[in-house]
């Protein structure tokens, strides 16, 4: 049990931001080309990569029938 000294404090009241100034406020710049997501690195090896692959589509395919 949490006494009022315990409590969460509320969440501040702020004005609404657009995705547009929020970017701009943190500093975020659009990507020139889909090769800036390319993380070659990610996985250690192919069979890592064939794992992840195959739990995803499994996942996909959950619930269908």
């Amino acid at each position: 049990m949490s006494t009022n000294a315990e409590q969460m404090p509320e969440w501040p009241t702020a004005e609404h931001v657009t995705a547009e100034e929020l970017a701009r406020r943190q500093g975020v710049r659009p990507i020139a080309s889909v090769d800036d997501l390319a993380r070659p690195d990610l996985f250690e090896s192919d069979d890592e990569l064939d794992d992840f692959l195959a739990d995803l589509y499994a996942s996909r395919r959950t619930g269908t029938a």
